[in-house]
């Protein structure tokens, strides 16, 4: 026998499968969708089987055979090779990156697989009852009878729960009792007790909606606070009614936390958790549990949208708008499109669900392409928060830098009241960056070119793009004078500050740094929702999804910062953001307030977030999109040149931008080649184009082209992405 199998190597070909015969001894262990380990060039290497072929065909070169058959059963089904087969057509992907993507790490075609099953040792009876109460009554060793009757009581007991190992060992020769192993799952498994939730009449109304809509795509546009995740419940437990599963989809790890214990105290042990700070071992666990069927639900992040469930009847993603369901290496996939997919193959149903949907989706479901539902209503039934807008320059006139009187005067009333407040300032560190007031010398990273940020806990500058440090330094190294200075303030910075302000406050921080160890983002919610804390400072990642019920005040500083970036969404991501992050006020019976510091108190963002009008700013924005030509009136993609070589990267930029140009006539609008920003990372200059293009066929054939032109140029590397969320 022979066999194709597809290798993660750099070949003269993408996608290029190699031959390789099959001894008779491995023959009944074939199967595609399988891994094999192979002699390849000098090593050894896995890949996986994607097809098998007759001893007829011939070659002009002699076959080498495998070396083993790695898995018992395929770790790629039927579903999953035509998907990766999907993806890599879409997308102009590699096939193998495709299947890698897709795969726990224990699963992956990699030079070694050790993830090892993880078993307990239990102790059972291996006699009758009566043949155990007879040997008590005549035995009179107190350890024997110890364990014994807790056999008895609990038939089945974990070895390490029995101290005396000589007592154990004699039963066991005796015949008495037996030792069992019994896999494991890593993954803690605590569920809270389901507290039944009434439905609103509006809940009720969306959920009939979902399940009787003859759509398959629907878009929920639900206020914060209006119950979501209980419309999501509902849905599913209608679909698992149904014998079918379901796969919930969240954008933040930290969102996992909340919603699961939600899922669990509710549908029990038929929830499984995928996000990739689950272990290797945990994920691998958590893998095994959807295949084997043991589960009918999948919550996690981006990632999850490949679990292998069967019979899907839903896929949900919360919060559709975010960007971390695009994924920034290749495959560059989305998990809307992934999704898709997927349900026209179970012929399921995709609900995208948020407070301020992405315009791209909105717009679709005012075209019909989307069926909308809407929930218009708190379930509690109170108002959204009042929103305050405050100038910055007139505060800083008056003497407030940092905080502005409004938000000083808020978080008293707070403490006085024993309320939590949040605050968001979309910045971790301490400052900026650092400069030298006497000659300008300002710190950057060496490979990236990039101003290093300041952070104070481990004293330490850092490049946020590739982890690059250095120790502060107080002598600036250009003039040596004491001049260093450090400007810009980031989450650490306001962390100290909040304790000189408000005495005896209780402040935990939430941002990249702090949730770098195992279970933080849990630990964090957690004791914040315990009222541990007065108030949660943080980053984007507190904006969205989390449910506390003391909150009553929410403070936003630095608004402006998303603003800023030159980017056709920025104002479309400083909306979202700003109205995510309202929406975490007044959530339970208490009144809810949110204060916003900003030095463009006038710009149309801040007006609408104000009045909670997504509506409004759909209007806006959509005329501005409309008249600049930007998604969602085309369809976007970035080429982006990337090499070591100035000169010969500028070169390469320009030859295929006159390629382009030649190629691709109108309605298609080539812009560049530009710098990329950065321009500069891990010593890798970055160049770019953006395409503007109404039909992916058009396009597809020219990007092909270009991809299998330079694919043997050890100088240079090409990534094409499709509806970048970053430009």
């Amino acid at each position: 026998m022979i066999i194709n199998v597809l290798v993660e190597q750099r070949v003269n070909k993408n996608d290029q499968l190699f031959s390789y015969l099959v001894p008779n001894s491995l023959i009944d262990k074939i199967e595609v969708g399988k891994r094999v380990l192979i002699p390849f060039n000098n090593q050894k290497i896995e890949g996986f089987i994607m097809d098998t072929l007759t001893n007829e065909k011939e070659f002009d070169y002699e076959l080498k055979e495998i070396i083993d058959v790695i898995d018992e059963n395929p770790v790629l089904n039927r579903e999953m090779i035509e998907l990766g087969q999907y993806m890599s057509n879409l997308y102009l992907a590699p096939l193998i990156s495709c299947y890698q993507t897709m795969l726990p790490v224990a699963l992956k075609a990699k030079n070694k697989t050790s993830i090892n099953i993880k078993l307990e040792t239990y102790i059972v009876l291996n006699q009758d009852e009566n043949e155990i109460k007879k040997y008590l009554k005549y035995n009179k060793i107190k350890s024997q009878h110890t364990i014994l009757s807790l056999l008895l009581k609990e038939k089945k007991c974990l070895k390490k729960e029995f101290k005396s190992a000589s007592s154990l060992k004699t039963l066991i020769s005796k015949g008495l009792i037996k030792e069992t192993k019994k896999e494991v799952y890593r993954l803690d498994s605590d569920i809270d007790v389901y507290k039944k939730v009434k439905l609103t009449d509006e809940q009720v109304k969306v959920v009939k909606e979902i399940i009787n809509s003859k759509e398959q795509k629907l878009l929920l546009h639900g206020v914060t606070g209006s119950g979501k995740t209980e419309v999501y419940m509902e849905v599913i437990e209608h679909v698992i009614n149904n014998g079918q599963t379901a796969i919930v989809l969240v954008p933040e790890i930290s969102l996992t936390t909340q919603l699961a214990s939600r899922f669990k105290s509710r549908f029990q042990e038929k929830v499984a958790i995928l996000h990739s700070r689950l272990s290797a071992g945990e994920k691998y666990d958590e893998w095994r549990k959807i295949e084997r069927g043991e589960v009918s639900i999948v919550i996690g992040a981006r990632s999850a949208v490949f679990a292998p469930l069967s019979n899907i009847g839903v896929i949900i993603i919360d919060e559709e708008h975010e960007t971390t369901y695009k994924q920034e290496n290749n495959p560059r996939y989305h998990t809307i499109d992934i999704a898709g997919w997927r349900i026209n193959r179970h012929q399921a149903k995709l609900v995208l669900g948020g407070a301020t949907p992405s315009l791209d989706s909105y717009a679709r479901a005012r075209k019909g392409l989307y069926q909308l539902v809407e929930l218009t209503k708190r379930v509690n039934q109170k108002e959204l928060p009042k929103v305050h807008i405050i100038d910055m320059n007139n505060s800083i006139k008056k003497g407030f830098n940092l905080f502005s009187s409004e938000l000083i005067q808020g978080i008293n009333k707070c403490l006085e009241k024993k309320e939590q407040i949040i605050i968001l300032l979309n910045r971790r560190g301490y400052a900026n960056y650092i400069t030298c007031q006497n000659c300008g010398y300002t710190y950057k990273c060496p490979d990236c070119d990039i101003t290093l940020t300041y952070h104070k806990t481990s004293d330490f500058m850092r490049c946020h793009y590739c982890g690059y440090a250095t120790k502060k330094e107080v002598i600036c190294p250009q003039c040596q004078e004491r001049k260093l200075t450090s400007f810009g303030v980031g989450t650490e910075r306001i962390e100290e500050e909040l304790k000189k302000q408000f005495s005896g406050i209780r402040v935990i921080r939430m941002d990249l740094d702090t949730t770098t160890k195992k279970n933080s983002h849990q630990r964090i919610i957690k004791d914040f929702n315990e009222y541990k804390y007065d108030l949660l400072l943080g980053t984007q990642m507190i904006a969205k999804g989390l449910d506390f019920p003391q909150v009553t005040l929410v403070g936003v500083l630095n608004s402006d910062i998303g603003l800023n970036v030159p980017d056709f969404r920025s104002s479309e991501r400083t909306f979202q953001l700003l109205s995510q992050v309202a929406g975490r006020s007044g959530r339970s019976q208490k009144a809810g307030e949110v204060i916003i510091q900003t030095f463009n108190p006038q710009h149309y963002v801040m007006g609408m977030v104000k009045k909670h009008d997504y509506t409004g700013f759909y209007q806006k924005e959509i005329l501005l999109r409309k008249k600049l030509n930007y998604p969602p009136f085309c369809f976007l993609v970035l080429i982006k040149i990337i090499t070591k070589d100035y000169e010969y990267g500028s070169m390469v930029a320009n030859k295929i931008g006159k390629h382009l140009r030649k190629h691709l006539l109108s309605p298609n609008h080539v812009l560049g080649p530009t710098m990329a920003n950065p321009f500069k990372v891990k010593k890798l200059y970055h160049f770019q184009f953006i395409i503007k293009y109404r039909l992916k066929d058009e396009i597809k054939k020219q990007l092909a082209e270009i991809i299998t032109h330079y694919q043997n140029d050890n100088k240079i590397k090409i990534e094409i992405d499709f509806q970048p969320y970053k430009l």
